[in-house]
């Protein structure tokens, strides 16, 4: 990664911001918004292990991965068809890939 993250060029980065920003305009005027947040780089992570008698706090990341979590959307789709084309327009705004996951039911 390079000092604009995983765009090629500061002006790239700028772009992909812009249109993200207008992107997270449109999920507000289309009543989809919950929150949205940027991450800090990976190599900022603090991992907590509270399962033993005290808890263990290790730098940095806990898996390696090539590809990492830069930010996130929550958002309130009515469906799933919903969910996966605001990802779309998402990953076209901020030029990366988008996971789309539901939150887990409280049955």
């Amino acid at each position: 990664m390079n000092e604009f993250g995983n765009y090629v060029s500061k002006e790239e980065m700028e772009e992909a911001f812009a249109a993200t920003g207008a992107f997270n305009d449109q999920l507000h005027a289309d009543g989809y918004w919950v929150f949205a947040g940027g991450l800090k780089p990976a190599s900022t992570a603090t991992v907590v292990d509270g399962r033993g008698e005290a808890p263990v706090m290790t730098d940095g990341p806990y898996l390696e991965t090539k590809e990492v979590i830069g930010g996130f959307w929550v958002i309130d789709a009515p469906d799933l068809d919903v969910a996966l084309k605001l990802a779309a327009e998402g990953s076209k705004a901020c030029r990366g890939k988008v996971e789309v996951r539901p939150f887990q039911g409280f049955a």
